[in-house]
């Protein structure tokens, strides 16, 4: 494996492929919760994979049985209280989104379990987006206190129209990978056992086929995204904002001692 990826801790890398990078998330939290280091890593990797030349196409997954549950909560907590926290977590969201959308190498996600926050985020801006029938997909932020700010707004209308994004992400409600590919969130759903095949089959593929050609394709299809740049950062904003405000600090303190929030119904923002 090239010296590039060793100093990654929380990420591991293999080859199933020869021109293939499979990226799968790992943490010592629950439901494979992000770290902070995770979340820094996955902020880093685009710009790395996209300069190898030794890929051609990007497989990324999580390790065991689920994706990825999204924050780790008690230092979701702590960024609700630090400012520079607070500054860095914007700087690395951003970081992860738009190195997704601007990696020139064509990415596929291979979802199983809990996918939320910013593990959502990873499986949904993947160029190519498998699910497991079974997964368990939320977006989580209105949830805790704070708007939906990492990935959401940029990406949600264009995948599955206005009124399902605006169901799922004020409702804050769940849905399984079966209805994710019915409402076009996903580009295809299938058996939880049939899920890593049918990924690694999408990026053999990839991988096989006329690089540039592939690669011109989705960056004309991303211009979408850019395109809705300034909806992303103004939502990413939003989303701090809450982390400093009252919601957010009662949203995850709520989520953490296991209770239902109480949040003030008659706030003016």
């Amino acid at each position: 494996m090239n010296d590039r990826y060793a100093k990654y801790q929380h990420l591991k890398f293999d080859r199933p492929h020869p021109r293939v990078l499979r990226i799968t998330m790992t943490s010592p939290l629950k439901l494979n919760a992000m770290v902070p280091g995770l979340h820094q890593e996955l902020a880093q990797v685009w710009a790395d994979a996209d300069s190898d030349s030794t890929v051609s196409s990007i497989l990324i997954t999580g390790a065991g049985n689920t994706f990825s549950a999204g924050g780790d909560m008690n230092h979701e907590l702590f960024v609700t209280r630090d400012y520079d926290a607070r500054m860095k977590t914007m700087k690395e969201a951003k970081d992860l989104v738009y190195g997704m959308i601007n990696c020139s190498k064509p990415i596929v996600s291979a979802i199983r379990g809990w996918a939320v926050g910013a593990g959502l985020a990873c499986g949904l801006l993947a160029d190519i987006s498998i699910v497991s029938k079974s997964a368990r997909i939320m977006d989580g932020h209105t949830k805790i206190g704070v708007a939906a700010g990492d990935h959401a707004a940029i990406i949600w209308p264009l995948l599955c129209g206005m009124a399902k994004s605006k169901y799922y992400l004020m409702m804050c409600e769940q849905l399984d990978g079966a209805e994710a590919e019915r409402i076009g969130l996903v580009s295809l759903a299938v058996d939880d056992a049939e899920l890593d095949e049918k990924a690694l089959a999408a990026a053999r593929k990839l991988a096989d086929g006329a690089p540039a050609a592939i690669r011109w394709t989705k960056y004309s299809l991303n211009n979408w995204l850019r395109q809705a740049g300034p909806i992303f950062d103004a939502s990413l904003a939003m989303e701090m904002i809450g982390f400093a405000g009252p919601e957010g600090q009662e949203g995850i303190s709520a989520f953490l001692e296991k209770r239902s929030p109480v949040f003030n119904p008659s706030t003016n923002a």
